[in-house]
């Protein structure tokens, strides 16, 4: 008899699925509602024997030794640390805003003025979230201050979230800060990189245990049996048919492009938050440096999540927003045999180390 039903063969069902059926030595059926295993990070290689991350770029970063030590068993990974370039009035630049990126943008001698002044008032190699960065009684970190508010942040966000930095909690404008660094990496990570392999087989060989059996194409709605303990990792709204009412997520719509060279451009991921309605532009053979003749980039629109219309990626932390998933989270805690874990059972912005530390610690909090 099969004990143990995960819905959802992302990285957090996975996950929870690979720890039941080898630590426990239970039986456990995945079911996943697409065609394909690995959730929003499933990747595939295509005609041109480019690695394509179907969903947008995603690259593993941790400094948990837990999760690191658990991905690991399935994957091994590229030494591959990821920077962001922006295009900021018309300028190639790194993204977060650092030192360096002072240099880029504004003539030297007052680039060397706003460095001195930065150092002199922030602690070097730390982080300042730009609504914090903001709080300067200095004239020219006022006028930096404003400078990285409108060229990296306000139109950027504006296109990524439909609302102003503001407007969205400080939790998400906290991701990209002012860094008071030289440091170009986008990550600080101790472990950082990506599956040699892809994510795809990663996941593949966590879901490969003679005690799981994996069904695609198969809704939750849809299925018929009795199981002792159920692990949920879709939309919790979903799960209880939205009688409260729908939880807001931002979606994304990926246009791929193949051109007839060998690179596009100059890096994997280039950022326009001043220009063009795109978010960004992904290039995918910079990962795994795949060698064709040819590339293969996406650009990224944001959009609204629409039920049946496109994919839920973003929860939109809103003091509201997290008001309403409270309360569906109440009318979970009345059930005895479902667990809610992964970015939209739990309503949060996990990365995949996250998602997979919460597999984790569900894990162990239940044994």
């Amino acid at each position: 008899m099969v004990k143990n039903l995960v819905v959802g063969a992302g990285f957090s069902g996975a996950a929870i699925a690979n720890l039941i059926a080898d630590k426990s030595d239970e039986k456990v059926l995945v079911i996943d509602k697409k065609e394909h295993i690995a959730g929003n990070s499933y990747d595939y290689t295509d005609e041109n024997g480019i690695k394509i991350h179907k969903y947008g770029s995603h690259i593993f970063h941790t400094n948990n030794e837990k999760v690191w030590q658990f991905i690991k068993q399935f994957t091994d990974f590229n030494t591959y640390m990821h920077q962001v370039v922006a295009v900021i009035d018309g300028i190639e630049t790194t993204i977060p805003f650092n030192i360096n990126t002072l240099y880029d943008v504004f003539p030297h001698t007052l680039a060397k003025r706003l460095e001195e002044k930065l150092l002199k008032a922030f602690e070097y190699n730390s982080k300042v979230p730009i609504l914090e960065f903001q709080k300067q009684a200095d004239a020219d970190l006022k006028f930096l201050a404003k400078y990285v508010y409108e060229k990296v942040f306000l139109h950027y966000t504006n296109k990524q979230w439909g609302n102003t930095p503001d407007e969205v909690d400080s939790a998400v404008t906290a991701r990209v800060p002012v860094y008071i660094s030289c440091d170009n990496r986008y990550f600080q990570d101790k472990y950082q990189g990506i599956p040699l392999y892809g994510y795809t087989k990663a996941v593949e060989k966590m879901l490969r245990h003679p005690n799981i059996e994996v069904k695609l194409n198969t809704d939750y709605k849809n299925l018929s049996g009795e199981f002792d303990r159920i692990f949920y990792t879709g939309s919790i709204d979903e799960f209880f048919d939205y009688k409260f009412g729908q939880l807001p997520y931002r979606s994304v719509n990926f246009k791929l492009e193949t051109h007839d060279k060998e690179y596009y451009q100059c890096n994997s991921v280039v950022n326009y938050p001043c220009n063009y309605d795109f978010t960004r532009i992904h290039e995918y053979k910079y990962y795994l440096d795949d060698k064709s003749d040819k590339t293969v980039i996406a650009k990224e629109y944001s959009e609204a999540f629409e039920i049946g219309k496109n994919e839920r990626y973003y929860p939109i932390p809103k003091e509201e927003n997290i008001a309403l998933y409270n309360k569906y989270l109440e009318e979970a805690k009345k059930l005895n045999n479902v667990y809610f874990l992964g970015r939209l059972g739990d309503y949060k912005y996990y990365n995949m180390d996250q998602a997979i530390e919460r597999a984790i610690d569900l894990f162990e909090e239940l044994k």
